[in-house]
């Protein structure tokens, strides 16, 4: 394929850890099929991957480029701290238009690139269909939930009506209303929607955000999901049938290992933290299925009284445990654990700020995890063949968990307001009890399946990122 001839295609993620890394694996995907790829960062985030693994982190090459534009927010005080997720959504969707349209038009007038025949963007940079519309190419969207959240974000608006129909001044009542009207989701109880759907403490603003960006989906030339049939299949269907075109083409990093050899894009690095290498080496050092994993994701943070909770739970466990720990983990402050714990813990725990998770789920030693659900954790525990202690923070962690301790039957949820006895409880019967024992084999199974899933030639996911590329992506050029 000549250099001219090549289908670019430019890829935004939304400016957050947990939707960088799954675009990232897609656009590696798309470049490995011969395509022109343009990654499109925003400045503040761009900046924070030189600075956590280097130049060589972003290596770029003639046919897989990275450019930036600006969030609109002011920079933070702290330059490694995660943004304010409801004030980044907002400037984004106003002010990052212009300059993503500039950007388009700038390639679209160079020389040295093919001409812009396709977006990839993340569907909650939904600004983007407007400029795919003025150019005339497809706009895939990308959401970076699972299907049943998405189902349930599909039905916002009426949901969102219900908190002033139901609630009455009674949060606790609300949130056990039960919903059994949304297509292949069964009867829930309103907390076990995304947050984003019945929280009170949700400014206007960002409810309209909301409802905007939801309602561009039905724009969308396709959706793309990070799930895989088998897993979802209840709710795929429906789902099928409201869109336009839906993908299922996960567990995206599975089908990222399965088809792309050893070139440079395998080494490409996502993470906005610097990675601690001395993770795995402890890991060698423990027996089998020993070692609980802790890692409450990119954006989750806690109080300091329930930080000393998880630990002194961890502690009083008498499990060996590895514990991811970011800077700004605990809200306001520096994450500062007693030193009786340290000491208490020294032999069988390893602290440290950030690790490369899908090679610690995948080691033999780590016999469970607990998180914050977020939907990556979610499908690389599952792929790794790793049950769940959950501890769901907000958003659609919350539907997350409850597809993880009900439906699929692969973890055990811990209270919101997290004690220590409660820790320890889960966490032995976790790596020690029947229903650890039995969950172990469950997720297992869900690890098959989902192999299964991205094998190449044959499995689900591979043959619907190849149906994207022919129906959407190539489909104009012909």
């Amino acid at each position: 394929m000549a250099e001219t001839q090549k289908p670019h295609v430019v890829c935004m993620p939304y400016p957050a850890q947990g939707h960088i890394t799954p675009m990232l694996k897609l656009a590696m995907l798309l470049h490995h099929r011969g395509f022109y790829i343009t990654f499109v960062h925003t400045e503040f985030n761009y900046n924070r991957l030189l600075k956590s693994g280097g130049p060589k982190s972003i290596p770029g090459s003639p046919t897989f480029r990275f450019e930036t534009i600006p969030d609109g927010l002011p920079p933070p005080e702290n330059p490694d701290a995660t943004q304010n997720i409801i004030e980044l959504c907002i400037s984004t969707s106003k002010n990052c238009s212009i300059p993503f349209r500039e950007l388009l038009n700038k390639l679209n007038n160079s020389s040295d690139v093919p001409p812009v025949s396709c977006i990839v963007s993340d569907a909650i940079m939904a600004f983007s269909v407007e400029v795919s519309e003025e150019l005339g190419i497809p706009n895939v969207f990308f959401w970076t939930v699972n299907a049943f959240t998405l189902m349930t974000y599909l039905h916002y608006s009426r949901l969102r009506e219900l908190h002033k129909d139901v609630l009455n001044g009674s949060e606790n009542g609300y949130l056990n209303y039960v919903i059994d009207w949304i297509p292949g989701t069964g009867s829930i109880r309103m907390r076990d929607s995304s947050s984003l759907i019945w929280s009170p403490d949700l400014p206007d603003s960002f409810v309209l955000y909301c409802i905007q960006e939801i309602s561009r989906t039905y724009k969308a030339s396709a959706i793309i999901l990070n799930t895989f049939d088998e897993l979802e299949c209840e709710v795929l269907k429906p789902l099928s049938s409201m869109l336009n075109r839906v993908y299922s083409i996960g567990p995206i990093h599975n089908l990222s290992k399965s088809v792309i050899p050893d070139n440079h894009t395998k080494y490409l690095r996502s993470n906005l933290w610097k990675e601690d290498s001395g993770c795995i080496q402890w890991l060698d050092s423990k027996q089998p299925g020993s070692v609980v994993y802790i890692n409450f994701g990119s954006i989750t943070v806690m109080s300091p009284q329930h930080l000393v909770e998880f630990a002194w739970g961890l502690a009083n466990s008498m499990q060996n445990f590895l514990w991811i720990i970011r800077p700004d983990l605990v809200m306001g402050d520096v994450a500062v654990l007693p030193p009786e714990f340290e000491m208490q813990t020294k032999q069988r725990g390893l602290l440290a700020s950030w690790c490369d998770q899908e090679q610690v789920l995948n080691h033999a030693s780590v016999g469970g995890f607990l998180t914050h659900c977020g939907w990556n954790s979610t499908l690389e525990s599952l792929s790794a063949g790793v049950p769940m202690i959950c501890w769901p923070f907000f958003a659609d962690q919350l539907t997350n968990c409850y597809c993880i301790c009900k439906l699929w039957g692969v973890g055990l949820e811990i209270d919101s307001d997290v004690k220590r006895d409660g820790v320890e409880s889960v966490v032995k019967e976790l790596i020690e009890g029947e229903k650890g024992k039995e969950m172990k084999k469950r997720v297992v199974e869900w690890k098959n399946k989902a192999k299964s899933a991205t094998s190449p030639y044959m499995g689900s996911s591979y043959l619907d990122i190849d149906k994207m590329v022919n129906e959407v992506i190539l489909s104009p050029m012909k």
